[in-house]
């Protein structure tokens, strides 16, 4: 492992001598240059100079940081080759003019020089970025044909050096004027690598996205211009300037692409050069018609035709930005994309096929392979929907209602999404998570409720036909016996008639703690704020908590339902602190403020770390679900446990 690190760094250090000898090499051409005649001397500003001056020293600033970058390599022996090719156009003249041998050889090299580093920047480096490696084994005869592209060119040039031209110094291989079929290799395999990026592009992580972004910006323009000028007489300042660029792009790509947003400088080229041409578009179509209904008023028209373009460039520059972050990012507005959830959510049926619509919403407005919505309801269940596949690695957004845990987004992501964006969407699903658990709390109390409905009707149906009524049975046959044995001997009736009374006796506390099963007697004696008080007193006796009751409100007159309810949530609440809690004192609070708020606070141990709803817990939420209301069992403000319960009261005023 020394070793190889020792020979990273050796390469590493070969390359700044190698770039510098590039740029020692530019400037020995231009010295040979200033003692040869202007029309035999290479032009000062010829692209290879560039290339050599601009492409190896970055190549050579990425090498001392990554020995084992390919790419870099790539750019250094290019860069290095067109150096050798610069001198070369000006050491042939100046072999021609001094009469040395080898002048011949000086321009057969040049042109194997010129070939390599044209080709291989423009057809190589597209099919190894950025990793240096294949995006796939089925380019690799696409690579083979790319590094035998400038051997076919410099056969061809050599066979017929006439093909070539010359545009102000700088070397042009028209298409039009070669073979078919060299034009047909040269532009397939340009092709192919184009497509090679594409496919890279489709298959690659987020940020290796990005660095393809910043090179093929710039590598697009850039390309376009070097073969457009190989066929026609383009400007050589732009040339110049994208052959430049693209060395700086690849640098950024690979060390710095996260600190600049490549789709923003692309969603400003885009919108601007679009703005350019529809408002030069508006202009002169103004000033044309203009001219027409007017003739002889030509400062008159341009004076209409510039105010029209002014005025409409605002409106037009928004609708093409808009129409640009849409072909880029999609939708990028959250607040349009929280408006479309919305408005999608209600036509859904249920809250669970509205979380499968919010799925669908998401992943398009994310961008996502896949997304999935989970859903914790408070038995520690999860409600699902998903839409798409999620990949290996998923992005997690937690979703909070009102500083509660409610669910989760998981997303897998093709470009990274905006934190914006994201936190709005977040904010909107969290709210439809939280009505899911309501509706599944309320789905599940409805069918608790009708599971207990049941239980306690099959409980009195078994506690009348086998308790009350044998029992009755029992009484009318001893009543028959009594009058029997009345006629025959009276005085063993007294003991059948004690028998009476003592089983009639028992039968009315069965029948008493059948009632009491159903409404307690304390609400009818006492009403609500007594019954509490008095079951308070219960728990405080012996060894139990005191038991501090506050009520603020009339609660006379409330609805039947609402007394038991609040009853049982207060007794099941306080049989808990009594049994659990550990507390020295609990405070019931009663309060009625068109609902019935019920409170019950303790100063015990609180709730374990993990808690299970259990019977009681659910019971005093199901009593609240029957009456529409709610019931929350939590940490107390200053330690111990606190029961919230909200019960609905059909508009009773205090």
């Amino acid at each position: 492992m020394v070793e190889t690190a020792e020979q990273d760094r050796g390469r590493g250090r070969v390359a700044v001598p190698l770039a510098l000898g590039a740029v020692l090499i530019v400037a020995a051409s231009f010295a040979i240059g200033t003692r040869l005649p202007s029309d035999l001397r290479m032009v000062w500003w010829h692209p290879e100079i560039l290339v050599a001056i601009a492409w190896t020293p970055v190549a050579a600033v990425l090498l001392r940081h990554r020995p084992r970058l390919t790419v870099a390599w790539l750019m250094l022996g290019s860069g290095f080759c067109a150096a050798v090719y610069v001198l070369s156009l000006n050491m042939a003249p100046w072999f021609e003019i001094h009469h040395w041998a080898g002048t011949g050889s000086v321009t057969w090299l040049s042109t194997w020089l010129w070939a390599i580093d044209t080709y291989a920047l423009t057809l190589v480096l597209p099919l190894i970025f950025p990793d240096g490696r294949l995006v796939s084994r089925w380019f690799r005869p696409v690579l083979l044909l790319a590094c035998l592209v400038p051997v076919i060119v410099c056969v061809h040039l050599t066979i017929d050096p006439g093909v070539r031209r010359w545009h102000n110094g700088v070397s042009v291989y028209p298409f039009d004027e070669i073979p078919v079929a060299i034009t047909a290799i040269i532009i397939g395999t340009l092709a192919a690598g184009l497509l090679s990026v594409a496919v890279r592009f489709v298959q690659s992580p987020p940020d290796v996205r990005r660095q393809i972004a910043w090179v093929v910006y710039p590598g697009i323009v850039a390309e376009a211009v070097i073969y457009i000028g190989e066929n026609s007489m383009i400007g050589d300042p732009l040339r110049n300037v994208t052959i430049v660029a693209v060395p700086v792009c690849i640098a950024i790509a690979i060390t710095r692409y996260r600190l600049y947003d490549i789709d923003l400088v692309v969603s400003r080229t885009l919108v601007y050069a679009g703005l350019v041409a529809v408002i030069t578009g508006v202009y002169f179509a103004l000033v044309g018609a203009a001219s027409l209904l007017a003739h002889g008023q030509g400062t008159l028209s341009g004076l209409a035709g510039a105010i029209v373009a002014g005025a409409v460039f605002e409106p037009v520059r928004r609708r093409l930005q808009r129409t640009v972050d849409g072909f880029i990012h999609g939708e990028r507005d959250p607040y349009r994309i929280a408006d479309r959830l919305n408005r999608r959510l209600q036509t859904a049926a249920d809250p669970a096929a509205a979380l499968a619509v919010a799925a669908e919403v998401a992943r398009s407005a994310l961008h996502a392979t896949g997304v999935v919505i989970e859903v914790l309801d408070r038995d520690g269940r999860t409600i699902s929907a998903e839409d798409g596949l999620l990949g290996d690695r998923p992005q997690l957004i937690p979703l909070v209602w009102h500083g509660e845990p409610v669910g989760r987004l998981l997303f897998g992501v093709t470009r990274s999404p905006d934190a914006r964006l994201s936190g709005i969407l977040a904010r909107n699903l969290a709210e439809l998570s939280n009505a899911v658990r309501l509706a599944a709390d309320v789905q599940r109390s409805r069918e608790h409720i009708l599971r207990t409905r049941e239980e306690e009707r099959r409980r009195l149906r078994r506690d009348l036909h086998d308790g009350l009524g044998p029992t009755l049975a029992s009484l009318a046959m001893t009543v028959d016996a009594a009058r029997i044995t009345l006629k025959t001997d009276p005085e063993a009736v007294d003991a059948l008639l004690e028998e009476l009374r003592a089983t009639m006796g028992s039968t009315i506390g069965d029948i008493r703690e059948l009632v009491y099963g159903l409404r307690p007697p304390a609400l009818d004696d006492l009403g609500l704020a007594g019954a509490i008080q008095a079951l308070g007193g219960v728990v405080a006796t012996g060894d139990g908590p005191e038991v501090d009751v506050q009520v603020e409100g009339d609660l006379r007159g409330l609805p039947a339902a609402a007394e038991v309810a609040a009853y049982r949530i207060v007794q099941e609440a306080l049989t808990n602190v009594h049994r659990h809690a550990r507390a020295g004192c609990a405070v019931v609070r009663l309060h009625l403020n068109g609902d019935l708020h019920v409170s019950v606070n303790d100063d015990g141990v609180g709730l374990p770390s993990q808690v299970r709803s259990g019977i009681g817990m659910s019971s005093m939420r199901e009593r609240a679900a029957e009456l529409g209301g709610s019931c929350t069992v939590g940490p107390g403000p200053k330690g111990g446990t606190l029961v919230r319960a909200k019960l609905p009261v059909n508009g009773v005023r205090r």
